[in-house]
């Protein structure tokens, strides 16, 4: 029997099923479709979620985050709530300094790809039924047949049946506004983005991506201040391209040539999140755990690096080298991963506001967050930072305590005796960066730690002796250069001992 199996065969469950396996895990996947999507819902990977795809590589060496950028069009800026000033991902600290234009359906084809490979399989038109769960294994129902695994993963989304039957309640926002979305051919294709914003018709954006298509979403102001009950019934009217043609008519004036529509679909701004992401053997990980309005693919990008901060610690929680605290304390992987989540809500919610409040005070907000991202200040640099991913960290209250900022945070792109940090992490190990001109902690390399020699860099990373990176890419302890060794040798084992108290 596997290991783990997972509910969902979209980009979020085969990621996670592809870092268990890299990790030494066994896995399956059941999905309730006939076969892989054919609608590219998202259409952004950010920069951070490039980084996670960097861990993986095929069996010809090849890393899947490459593959992936071969097949989209990478772009150095980005809008935010659809405003005409954008953001600048050039200057942020990390191999990847762009939001990279690829379809869902591409990025969930190179994972399938992977795991075809590798030998892990995914079981189409096999949808989830039912489950239980005791204390020693899961028994997931597909029909007739029943499956059992050490652990579940409800990746299964939005209408999570995983949730469901686990008793997890998913509270939220209703919906209020039915924008649109679809993706199409023009007669002649947008080379750049396009955002228009009218107070009295509504909103239209038009973006490039790959094999000539553009994608277009927009609002008009008869589909925003719904009530939930208008809303769910616009939701369920059909969009069809003539419909498409005389709303974006209604809302800039102007024609747009449109030769065909390859996706055409209504969505909302209703926001839910699970009250836990995990109860006994069964755990949720993207659109299952949390849900919200599409905005610049934050959602599947969270959902990515859901499954990069579940895998390494359930692959360390079966093979038995997982502290306590990445079970069920302060690094476990509801209490990480919800607070990012929590940002996320408040940050589409914003963003909503922003696109869809066709008022003079909607105007007038808009024009002064055009205002402040034109200035090159700290308000910039955050926002790209958060949508970027670059800058989520765990644990702030405890980094405050625990001797050095730099914890809790995610490891640049050092370089090391190797050449890139980010191309040394695996899921079944820590990495410890050494980064004294002796060697001073080559003897604490073991099973669960690869040392390495490391360059020291400007910033907060100078003055460092050491850093012991997680799997998933962030620092469990850095010391600075003088202190006693015997303190990093101590960490390693708190972080690498299953038995060492959290």
């Amino acid at each position: 029997m596997p290991q783990v199996i997972v509910a969902g065969a979209g980009p979020v469950g085969l990621l996670a099923a592809a870092l268990l396996d890299a990790a030494g895990v066994s896995v399956e996947v059941f999905e309730r479709s006939a076969g892989p999507s054919r609608n590219a819902k998202a259409i952004t990977v950010h920069p951070r979620t490039l980084e996670v795809l960097t861990v993986l590589r095929t069996t010809g060496g090849q890393r899947i985050a490459d593959i992936l950028r071969s097949y989209g069009t990478p772009l150095p800026r980005a809008h935010f709530a659809a405003l005409p000033q954008t953001l600048d991902y050039s200057c942020l600290d990390t191999p990847y300094p762009f939001v990279l234009m690829v379809p869902q359906t591409r990025t969930e084809k190179v994972l399938a790809d992977h795991l075809d490979h590798r030998g892990v399989r995914v079981h189409h038109n096999t949808p989830v039924t039912a489950l239980e769960q005791d204390t020693a294994a899961v028994r997931v129902s597909t029909g007739r047949t029943v499956h059992e695994a050490g652990y579940l993963i409800g990746a299964d989304g939005a209408h999570s049946l995983v949730r469901r039957h686990a008793g997890i309640a998913f509270p939220g926002s209703a919906p209020s506004a039915v924008p649109f979305v679809a993706d199409v051919v023009l007669a002649d294709p947008r080379p750049t983005a396009s955002h228009y914003w009218n107070r009295r018709t509504g909103l239209l954006s038009v973006l490039p991506l790959p094999d000539g298509l553009n994608r277009v979403f927009g609002a008009e102001v008869t589909d925003t201040q719904l009530t939930p009950q208008q809303a769910r019934h616009r939701h369920k009217q059909p969009l069809t391209l003539p419909v498409l043609r005389d709303t974006i008519h209604r809302i800039t004036g102007h024609t747009l040539d449109i030769r065909h529509a390859r996706w055409l679909s209504r969505t909302t701004d209703e926001n839910r999140h699970a009250d836990r992401y995990r109860t006994g053997r069964i755990l949720l990980a993207g659109d299952a755990a949390h849900t919200q309005l599409p905005a610049g693919g934050q959602g599947l990008n969270v959902g990515l690096q859901d499954a990069a901060n579940l895998a390494w610690k359930l692959a360390a929680e079966l093979q038995g080298w997982a502290r306590p605290s990445l079970v069920n304390g302060d690094h476990s992987y509801t209490r990480e991963r919800r607070p990012v989540a929590e940002q996320l809500t408040t940050d589409t919610l914003g963003q909503g506001a922003l696109m869809h409040t066709f008022t003079h005070g909607g105007e007038a907000l808009r024009a002064m967050f055009c205002d402040l991202l034109t200035q090159d200040t700290p308000t910039h640099e955050r926002l790209a930072g958060w949508l970027s991913g670059l800058t989520v960290a765990y644990g702030t209250a405890e980094r405050a305590e625990a001797g050095h900022p730099l914890t809790g945070t995610r490891a640049p792109d050092l370089a090391v005796r190797e050449g890139s940090l980010l191309r040394m992490l695996r899921p079944d190990r820590y990495l410890l960066a050494d980064f004294t001109s002796a060697a001073e902690f080559s003897a604490l390399a073991g099973p669960r730690v690869h040392v390495t020699s490391a360059r020291p860099r400007p910033g907060a990373w100078s003055g460092l002796a050491a850093a012991l990176i997680r799997p998933d890419g962030y620092v469990a302890h850095a010391a600075h250069a003088g202190t006693e060794p015997e303190v990093t040798a101590t960490a390693v084992t708190t972080w690498t001992s299953p038995h060492h108290a959290a």
